[in-house]
């Protein structure tokens, strides 16, 4: 599957015995099929793709949604720059977002339908989970990888 090769990187993986550190200059942002063109994300350790803990990071340009989708892993997200608006729901809905400051923490459940938008500007997050990712859209039609060419 594309989206798995995508999170391949050259991540600390669980269990090196070596000290490491990313450094913001270090951090290897890439587009993902499964978001809009614009979004990038970044592996900062382990592999998304296989069993195991993950944590990524995800920059959304400002005025970008992500339409309602689900993951199947229990998600932590922490705002790193910019403000995070976050919905629940399956239809986007504006008045359901709720906004989040740099050092907010959400805990989100698998499987919870939900929805981003970088309303007021662009907004970094970094996502700590146990893999591998999943990423499912309610609609087909809001998947940007049924659109890719």
């Amino acid at each position: 599957m594309k989206a798995q090769q995508e999170l391949t990187g050259a991540s600390h993986q669980p269990g090196q015995d070596v000290f490491k550190s990313v450094l913001p200059d270090d951090v290897n942002w890439r587009p993902f099929s499964a978001f809009p063109p614009p979004v990038r994300l970044a592996v900062i350790v382990g592999e998304p793709a296989e069993s195991g803990p993950y944590t990524i990071r995800v920059r959304v340009p400002h005025g970008v949604k992500l339409m309602p989708h689900k993951h199947p892993e229990d998600r932590v997200y922490t705002v790193i720059s910019g403000v995070f608006y976050i919905g629940l729901g399956e239809q986007f809905d504006p008045a359901a977002l709720q906004a989040y400051p740099p050092g907010s923490v959400i805990v989100l459940p698998g499987n919870t339908s939900h929805f981003h938008w970088a309303r007021s500007g662009e907004y970094v997050t970094q996502v700590t989970a146990f893999g591998p990712l999943g990423l499912e859209y309610i609609r087909a039609k809001d998947d940007p990888s049924n659109h890719s060419s």
